[in-house]
């Protein structure tokens, strides 16, 4: 069949024109034509050994070029299974558009094998979901997926395709949409990186001391004389006493659904300006003065600093704050317990990566101490889930992330729980070549769940579990297995796997017994400092 004669090679074409360069998913029955369609296209077909992979791979690609990231799946549970990743992506605020396959129209409206409402499982997870009735109607449909993913506050869109449209004849002449942008679409790296750019010369034009959310690290250089680190850690950690001391917040980017507002403002006495594109969620603990300021944020920063006649003294707090995380991370350096100390951990995967180089970090206690400890320099090389805070997100995440920059050495920091929970992408980053090193921090529980239950129970129970032996799980998908048995061995290990041109994997061996002195000497700590 020629590429102009069915709507399946239409979807391709459409999909072109938006400048896919990857399709990730599982064919099945219903979208045959679609994959073999993309055989005679520009656009590379990731298969993938699970759709939630899929749609994580398309979440971290949206994440990193600001372009949606393409999900595909079939039919009923390949489209179920997609919905994890899709509702992550929406509540990160990244471009995702999914798209399945859906049973045919002569059958949807009756009791039929596989047929379920994907239409209304979707739509409570994504800025616009719907179902294509008919072949003639895929390029509109196609260009309104990634004008709506893209555009205003970014997020996640979901396309079903019965499968008598898909295989349908189009006439010769209907063709993609012009990609027409009247608002900018998501930032792309470059547009993040001169943001941040503006960031930091706002901060030193009025001398403001300046912390980020999780999903913000790296916009402000963690090595910088304002740079107060990462807020929104579980207690009262050391940037919150800067926020204790603050008269005024001004919130760049800020989103509440990270990060509840009543940990920085739980007297509800800050004047908060909001700077963003989009209006702050409604909140008692985050009254935004005279309704914010909204629109491109960069030219937001200047305006403002240029209207503010002096520059701001900066007292103690914030350098005081700034040793005592540098005295933590040296700390860690200096720890030569077995199994490794969380900080020794943190500091070694620091040492073995450039400033550029991205690390995931999967959700958990690996999150937590990678979060709050790990010195981040550029946007986007620290990466967690912290809307949705999904487990499994970093593995297939982190091939996403080498496919996006190549030229950079990805690492996915794992909980042996979060890991064991999409591990099978393994299989998938060794068969498309994709080099990752995943570095698994081991210890036979759910690691954060456990730190929670002792903390407000005084026991745990429900979290222990058994593991496979990672080393020879890593080599039975023909990636390369090494297991730490010193602290010494961690980062010789790391720089070695990391300088490989394939899939490794490093299973650390991590006591938490540091959990629970970390809470307590946060919970003694009173501030002002």
């Amino acid at each position: 069949m020629s590429p102009q004669a069915d709507a399946a090679h239409l979807i391709v074409r459409a999909l072109e024109a938006e400048g896919v360069e990857y399709v990730f998913g599982i064919p099945g029955e219903e979208n045959i034509h679609f994959v073999d369609a993309l055989n005679d296209s520009s656009i590379r077909y990731i298969l993938v050994r699970h759709e939630q992979g899929a749609a994580f791979m398309a979440e971290i690609y949206g994440r990193l070029t600001g372009k949606a990231g393409v999900a595909s799946a079939t039919l009923g549970p390949g489209a179920i299974n997609l919905q994890l990743g899709v509702a992550d992506a929406t509540t990160n605020s990244t471009p995702v558009v999914a798209i399945t396959a859906q049973v045919g129209l002569d059958r949807i409206y009756k009791e039929s094998h596989q047929v379920v409402d994907l239409v209304s499982l979707f739509r409570p997870i994504t800025k616009w979901a719907d179902l294509a009735p008919t072949a003639l109607a895929l390029p509109e449909m196609i260009r309104k997926a990634f004008k709506t993913a893209q555009t205003e506050r970014p997020g996640a869109v979901y396309l079903a395709i019965p499968e008598d449209v898909e295989s349908a004849p189009v006439p010769a002449d209907l063709g993609p949409l012009p990609v027409n942008v009247v608002r900018p679409q998501d930032p792309s790296a470059a547009q993040i990186a001169r943001a941040a750019d503006v960031l930091v010369r706002f901060s030193g034009r009025l001398g403001l001391p300046v912390a980020t959310t999780f999903n913000g690290k790296g916009v402000f250089p963690d090595d910088h004389p304002h740079a107060l680190g990462a807020v929104g850690f579980m207690r009262h950690d050391y940037v919150n006493f800067g926020f204790d001391e603050a008269d005024v917040l001004i919130s760049v980017g800020y989103e509440l659904q990270e990060f509840d507002p009543v940990k920085i403002n739980p007297n509800r006495d800050k004047e908060i300006i909001h700077l963003h594109r989009f209006p702050a969620e409604v909140d008692d603990h985050y009254p935004v003065s005279v309704g914010g300021v909204h629109g491109d944020i960069s030219r937001s920063l200047d305006a403002l600093a240029d209207a503010v006649p002096r520059r701001f003294e900066l007292n103690g707090t914030g350098e005081k704050i700034r040793r005592l995380m540098r005295e933590e991370l040296e700390q860690g350096r200096s720890e030569d317990g077995f199994p490794l100390s969380p900080r020794r951990v943190v500091a070694d995967i620091r040492e073995a990566m450039g400033r550029e180089d991205i690390v995931l970090a999967d959700t958990g206690a690996v999150k937590m101490w990678m979060a709050r400890m790990y010195p981040t320099y550029e946007p986007d090389t620290m990466l967690v889930s912290n809307g949705l805070s999904s487990m499994g997100f970093s593995v297939p995440g982190a091939l996403a992330a080498k496919l996006a920059f190549p030229e950079r050495k990805v690492l996915a920091a794992t909980g042996d729980g979060a890991f064991l929970m999409n591990s099978q992408e393994l299989e998938t980053a060794v068969r498309e070549r994709v080099p990752i090193t995943v570095l698994v921090w081991v210890d036979d529980a759910y690691g954060l769940i456990e730190w929670k239950m002792d903390l407000e129970l005084g026991r745990y129970s429900g979290i222990r579990f058994g593991n496979p032996d990672f080393v020879a799980y890593a080599e039975s998908f023909g990636a390369r297995g090494y297991r730490i048995t010193s602290a010494g061995e961690l980062l010789p290990t790391l720089r070695k796997a990391l300088a490989d041109e394939t899939v490794s994997v490093i299973a650390v061996p991590v006591d938490y017994a540091a959990n629970l002195e970390l809470t307590g000497k946060l919970g003694e700590l009173t501030g002002p400092f």
